[in-house]
């Protein structure tokens, strides 16, 4: 009975202290890499400006309780590591660049968070996936994904509301 009790109170806490102390030390051992990303944002056919971009690398970090086979179950927690943020100018037009220390490819994406057409009380929030080889092994990214020009009245797939960005 006391194996069982620490394996459901305990065992939780101790992987979690795991996963901190591991992804300290992986951070120091991994290689630095950088993205960018550029765009222009319109709302109705006009430049949308101020609209507020952050650059991220999406981590997803395994939590597991009570690791027995018949009990055990496993949930993921996605973290978003903000690799850099600014806002559209006048014309609508962002670049945001940054980068991290990873033993694996960074996942980069930019999210977009907009009031166009929306009265609503928080911002809608568009999500772009950056792809790949997009990534540079370096700390100066060596080439910029466009996204274009993305007119926000329209209705995107994934786009959600966002209260708290």
């Amino acid at each position: 009975m006391v194996i069982r009790t620490f394996q459901m109170h305990s065992l939780p806490v101790l992987l979690l202290i795991v996963e901190i102390v591991s992804a300290g030390i992986l951070s120091e051992v991994g290689r630095i890499q950088s993205v960018a990303v550029s765009g222009r944002l319109q709302c109705n056919g006009k430049p949308a400006s101020d609209v507020r971009v952050k650059l991220y690398d999406k981590e997803i970090v395994l939590l597991f309780h009570n690791l027995t086979v018949i009990y055990g179950f496993c949930f993921s927690l996605v973290l978003d590591y903000k690799m850099d943020e600014g806002k559209t100018d006048s014309s609508g037009n962002f670049y945001l660049r940054g980068g991290k220390r990873e033993v694996t490819n960074i996942d980069p994406k930019v999210n977009i968070y907009h009031k166009c057409n929306y009265d609503g009380p928080c911002v809608k929030k568009l999500d772009i996936v950056i792809p790949d080889e997009y990534i540079t092994n370096s700390k100066t990214p060596q080439q910029v994904f466009n996204i274009g020009t993305i007119n926000l009245a329209g209705t995107f797939t994934g786009e959600s509301v966002d209260c708290v960005n």
